[in-house]
């Protein structure tokens, strides 16, 4: 008896282990693609600095502030260290806004908001050689990094996991003031570009249309569409999120498997 107890014993260790297991798996495997999604969300926004043309709107004020730093009394940080700090303020807003609603998981944005910066500052280095200095070249250069940036941004918003800065204050002012999440998106990345305009004119006294310019205007409504446009199409994606929730349903089965017979030794 007391060996059957242990049989059944082992066995629903073993169901409880590879439950872990499988939820780690799944974790890890979501998160890995998520992190793919960011790089090429990054790879975008660089692109889009490097054209020349004007940044996508999310890197609009960090840029600002990036460019300032050498020749004001701002900190000297990188693009990717201003995102780092823009995100982190924007996480903060959140917390001020809700309070007690803040569900602490949201604070997961912070870890996102650091490795969209730290990316973005990795592709700086990595296109370092990247010059464009014909207007051909900047449009084509504008053109590839909002369209990169529109595939990356449709693929995280299949990952499922906890979203941007960016869009986590537009969902919690868009909760508290009941409006529509699309108007208020379109307000929040709106004010992003008015602060960026301003900042040019505090620090350099006139507009910088490299930081703010028709490549800005023309990312916040191409971006969209790419994003309109390849979310219908990523049906392979969707099986490749789900591979590793896959493999948990067979390591179900086979706990459940183990547990009957486990069971039936008992008898």
């Amino acid at each position: 008896m007391g060996v059957a107890v242990g049989k059944a014993h082992f066995s629903f260790d073993t169901i409880l282990f590879m439950i872990t297991k499988a939820k780690t798996l799944s974790f890890l495997w979501q998160h890995l693609l998520l992190l793919g999604s960011l790089y090429l969300m990054t790879l975008g926004v660089v692109l889009c600095v490097k054209s020349g043309l004007g940044s996508s709107v999310i890197s609009s004020l960090p840029f600002v502030f990036s460019l300032a730093g050498p020749v004001s009394i701002v900190p000297q940080w990188t693009i990717g260290e201003y995102t780092i700090a823009m995100n982190a303020l924007l996480v903060l807003c959140q917390i001020l806004i809700l309070r007690r609603k803040f569900e602490p998981m949201q604070l997961f944005q912070l870890v996102i908001g650091f490795i969209f910066g730290w990316l973005i500052d990795l592709n700086m280095a990595l296109t370092s050689g990247l010059a464009c200095t014909t207007l051909p070249s900047q449009l084509l250069t504008q053109l590839a990094g909002c369209t990169v940036m529109g595939i990356g941004i449709a693929f995280e918003v299949r990952c499922g996991s906890v979203t941007m800065p960016g869009e986590g204050i537009s969902i919690v002012i868009s909760q508290v003031a009941h409006r529509p999440f699309a108007k208020v998106k379109i307000m929040v990345d709106t004010t992003l570009v008015l602060l960026a305009v301003a900042g040019c004119y505090l620090f350099f006294g006139r507009w910088q249309w490299n930081v703010v310019g028709v490549g800005t205007l023309f990312a916040m409504i191409y971006v969209g569409l790419v994003v309109r446009f390849t979310s219908p199409h990523l049906a392979w994606f969707d099986r490749l999120l789900a591979y590793v929730p896959g493999f948990r349903r067979y390591l179900f089965g086979l706990a459940r498997w183990l547990y009957r017979r486990g069971s039936g030794s008992e008898k």
